[in-house]
This record gives C-alpha cells, structure tokens and sequence, in this order.
C-alpha cells in the first residue's frame, strides 16, 4: 500500500493557521460578506455626483477605503480555508462567492475613477484646501491620474469591471485540476516503499541520492502532464488571451507592458533582467559542469538538478531546529524584528504540514488589521528551512507596512514582494556560513547559495524570457498549442542550462505544471528581488544598525512610492544593470570558493 497524506482533520492543531484570529466562526465572515455589500450599496449610489463637491469626494473615499478593509480579511479567511483543503467544496464555494461578489461591486462603482479622471486639477486642488482631510489621499488620486491614458469613460469600465470573474477561469481552474484532481502515480521510494508522487513530495524525490529514485519520480511527474498537456495549453492560451484583451481595452501596446505598468516599473527593467542574465550563461554553464563533475555521471540529465552534490553532509532539520535557527540567523535585523518572528511562529499564524488536499508549495497572505498567515508544506530539510524563512520575510514586510501606512498606502507592490523574503534567504545562508566549521558542510551550503541563484536568478528569468515570448507569439497572431509551448520551453531550457546539460525531452512539459504562468507576468520579480536582496543583506551585515535603518524605512513603505523608489531608500537601483550583474558576480564568488573546496 502506498503511504498516504493525512487527512486535515487528523492534522495536529499546533501545526495549523488560526483562522479564528479573523473570524470567530463561518456566520461571523457571512455577516462581514453582508457588511460589504451594504457599503457597497452607498457607493453605488454616490455615481454621477463622486467630484460634485470636496465633501462628497472625500465621502466616497473613506468609504472606498472601508471596503478594502473589509473585503481584504473576508477573502483572507475564504481563500486560506480552500487552500488548506482544496477538495472541500464547501470553502471552495466560499471564496467562489466572495469572488462572484466582489466582481459584481467592482462592476457597479467602476464609475469612481472615470469621474475624479474628469476633475480638472484646478478645482481639485481646491478642493484640497476646502477639505483639509482630502491630503490624505492625494498620493491615491495621484496614482488614478497616472494611469489616465489607460481608464475608459464610465460605461465601459463598468463593462471591463463585469468581466473580471470570467478573466480568472483559467488561473482558477489550473489551481483545481492541479491541487484537487491531478493524481499523480505511485512509485517505491530509496527505502522499498510505495509511496505517491506528490507536489510537495516531488522536490524530496528529485533530492534523492538514488538516481532511479529521481529518473522514476521525474518521468512519472511529466507522463502525467502529457496525458492532459493538449488540455493545460488551452488553459494556458486562455490565461494569455485575457491578458491581451485588457492589454488592448486599455490601450497598452502589449500585455507585458501593461503588467509592468501597473506597478509603476519600467518594461525597460524587465528586459534589462533578460539582457544581463543572458549576458551571463557561461556562469550557469560553470555552474553545470561542476554539478557533472560531482556526481561523477557520464551524461547530466535534469533530473539531476536538484540532488545535493555533496550529498553526505545532508541531514533533516525538524521544525523546531528550523525555527531556532532562523531566529538566530536574522538577529541582525533588531529586536522588534525577531519579537515579530517569535509572535508568528508561536501563535499558530503558519500551516506547517502537507496534508491531503492542502495547496501545494508555499505562500504568505495577510490582510490590513490583521497578521498575516504562511501556508508551509514544511518536510524537514535545508530547503524547506529557507522557505520558512523566506515566506516570514513576506510576512514581516506586511505587518511592517499595514503598520506604517494607512490603508490605501499599504499595498506594497508585487515589484518588490520578493526582496525582503529573499533577504531572509541570504541572511540565514550568511549565519550558517559562518558558523559551520566542517568544511564538507560548508561545500553543501555553498552548493545550496548556488542553488538559490540557479533557482531564483537564472530559472526565475528563463520563465520571464517564457512568458515573454509566448505573450508576443500570441500577439503575433499564432496558436499557443501544446507542441509550440513545448517546443519554447525546451529551447530556453537548453540555452539556459547549456552544452553539459541533456535537457530530456520531459522537461519540455515543465510550463503545464508552472502555477505563476497564471500570475500576469510575476516570476521576473524573483530574480530582481534576489538580487536586491542580496545588496542588501549585504549592506546589513557590512554597516550594521545604519543599512538596517534603510531597510526598515523600505519595509514600511507599502506603495506610498514607486517600486523602483523605495529600493533606492534600500541602497539599490534596479533602473540599472549593476544588482543584476552585482549578483551574478557573487554566484560566481561562491563557485570559486566551491571548486576549491571540492
């Protein structure tokens, strides 16, 4: 018999999110459901008179405002109950609801921006000295303004709002066929015992030292796709369809300059990123040859990216130890930093175990007034240990700017999402570094260092180059059929990881199961974050109390300034190439240090 998951039922309390932290019970989030719908009831009925004088502006605000905060924690609370249990249809049909709910409200008070779009800056700004209160949201009005050339008169973006739940079919339904129905097959582990491939076991698999192990795991994990590839390329062309029909309803010559637009960045940044990593493959080609060499194989597959080159030194590292660890690890951050750490790790704000249904992989949610949560599908390695700390970094820089910035302010962009989750990363890694006096254990967290850039610098930005060029292909007018997308995927595999490298022909498949591809043009900010991040833990540990200074100003920024802007409160300027090349010179530090270790 294979070995199963446990169910969440069976799952120890300890080990789970308190989600009563939001709501009391079911009845309490349906009473919030119902206050969000009276609120929007008064908006709605504020249509047509929005900018008829500064009180009514300031009115509709206020009450906008109130909305956020009330809708924020009510599909906190839906989402992580489906998320925990993705096979309960009664939460799933909870956040179905709220979905179904709040496009509908988008729909009927999208004549809000149209109609402060039509204020003449004159009498705006009297209506600034009219109502002293209305400053507290000139930032906001300002960022409506910003995007002028791209709002449509009322009527249509009433239209455009009305097709938002039908825009998230695609992304919605890949998160239940892959979380709820895929099953993936058995196989026998390293130790003789069936078991069943899973999301969250696949990474363990591939970790193996057995190389049966990791051949059968990954060949069944993409026999498995194939068997639907036709079916997730439909999804995937659907997803990209979307974005092009937002793209041109609101006049941006591409999807990804309207992705990036939205976060007031640059395509310039974007393609920086692509340029300078791609400047630098024969860093990552360095980086596969030694892998080769290490594991003493004749032909390097991918199935043997993940398997620790110096595999004697791995252990487990339990929840507990991990947790310790951490805390040690980012004490360069200040006291008010791991007090925070402490109170999320001790007061149940992580679901740490994969259970049966659970989302797979790893996240951070919160909402304004409330902590944030981590959902984990924690399995006791070194990787698992990063993620914990990296999904608390995410964690960190909610609470700090949900406390620092009023509401509309406190958004911080998905641009900079990754930088202070990776800077957790680099600083645990730094903290091990320095405190291991084994020099094979030493050679096993370079390769893990290594393996991070690999993971989030080189990989993260051959899935940006993806969707790059599936998005302009579309665009071009050609069909994004499984064949084409397998056919892309397998040459940037190729160029990415280089001549020492068989890029199987499985690994084609690798888009079918990527879940950000539904994410709008997402993964480029990993990379940008990492290597932020690394500036910047850097700096901490360099400077101390000053660098850490900077850093807490940019954690607490939300959006109250641009992305791009509140890095360079950080020490960093991503408008050009020097982080990105900056890292990929450190990647190439830690490879020098390695191959003399080795």
């Amino acid at each position: 018999m294979a070995k199963e998951l446990l169910k969440r039922s069976e799952v120890k309390e300890e080990y789970t999110w308190n989600l009563a932290d939001l709501y009391a019970d079911i009845p309490s989030w349906e009473a919030a459901v119902q206050e969000i719908q009276e609120i929007a009831a008064r908006l709605e009925k504020m249509e047509g008179k929005v900018t008829e004088s500064a009180e009514n502006l300031f009115t509709t605000l206020v009450w906008l405002e109130e909305l956020g905060k009330k809708t924020d924690p009510a599909f906190d609370y839906a989402e992580r109950l489906s998320d925990q249990d993705t096979g309960d249809t009664a939460h799933l049909a909870m956040s179905q609801k709220l979905r179904s709910i709040y496009a509908d409200i988008s729909s009927r008070i999208s004549f809000i921006d149209p109609e402060i779009l039509e204020l003449e800056q004159e009498t705006l700004e009297q209506y600034y000295t009219q109502q002293p209160k209305l400053e507290a949201y000139r930032k906001y009005i300002e960022e409506i303004q910003r995007l002028k050339p791209h709002h449509l008169p009322a009527e249509m973006e009433r239209l455009l709002a009305m097709t938002n739940e039908m825009a998230n079919v695609p992304e919605e339904t890949f998160s239940v066929f892959n979380n709820a129905d895929l099953k993936l097959p058995e196989m026998t582990d390293e130790n003789g015992e069936v078991i069943r491939i899973t999301h969250g076991r696949y990474t363990t698999l591939l970790e193996s030292s057995d190389r049966r192990v990791r051949r059968e795991a990954f060949e069944k994990m993409y026999q498995t796709y194939k068997q639907f590839e036709n079916t997730l390329a439909s999804l995937y062309s659907g997803q990209v369809k979307q974005l092009m029909f937002y793209a041109k309803a609101r006049k941006y010559p591409s999807t990804l300059e309207a992705a990036v637009n939205r976060n007031n960045v640059s395509p310039d940044v974007y393609d920086n990123l692509l340029t300078t990593v791609n400047a630098n493959l024969d860093k990552m080609y360095r980086y596969v040859r030694l892998r080769k060499r290490l594991l003493q194989v004749d032909e390097l597959h991918m199935y043997d990216v993940y398997t620790p080159i110096i595999a004697d030194a791995k252990r487990k590292i339990p929840y507990a130890e991990a947790k310790e660890t951490i805390l040690k690890a980012l004490a360069p951050l200040g006291e008010d930093y791991i007090q925070l750490l402490e109170e999320g790790f001790n007061n149940r704000w992580i679901d740490v175990y994969e259970n049966e249904g659970k989302r797979s992989g790893a996240y951070s949610a919160g909402a304004y007034g409330a902590h944030p949560y981590v959902l984990m599908n924690y399995n006791d390695s070194l990787d698992s240990m990063f993620t914990l700390a990296h999904e608390m970094g995410h964690s960190l820089h909610t609470h700090y700017s949900n406390t620092a910035q009023p509401y509309f302010y406190s958004h911080y962009r998905i641009f900079v999402a990754e930088v202070a989750s990776t800077c957790n990363e680099i600083l645990l890694m730094e903290y091990l570094l320095k405190n291991t006096t084994d020099a094979k254990e030493r050679a096993y967290l370079l390769n893990h260092y290594l393996d991070s850039f690999k993971g989030t610098v080189f990989r993260q930005t051959m899935f940006a180059e993806f969707e790059k060029k599936t998005n302009a292909m579309a665009e071009a007018g050609e069909s994004l059929t499984a064949q084409v997308l397998n056919d892309v995927y397998h040459e940037l595999n190729s160029r990415y990881f280089g001549p020492d490298m068989v890029s199987d022909p499985e690994i084609a498949r690798e888009w079918a199961r990527i879940p950000h591809f539904y994410y709008n043009f997402y993964v480029y900010q990993y990379a940008t974050g990492f290597s932020a991040a690394v500036a910047i833990a850097r700096n901490i540990l360099k400077e101390g109390a000053p660098a850490v200074e900077r850093y807490k100003k940019f954690l607490s920024g939300g959006c109250s300034q641009s992305p791009v802007e509140l890095l360079k409160i950080a020490g960093v300027d991503l408008e050009t190439p020097e982080p990105i090349q900056d890292a990929l010179n450190v990647f190439d530090e830690v490879l020098d240090e390695l191959e003399t270790l080795v």
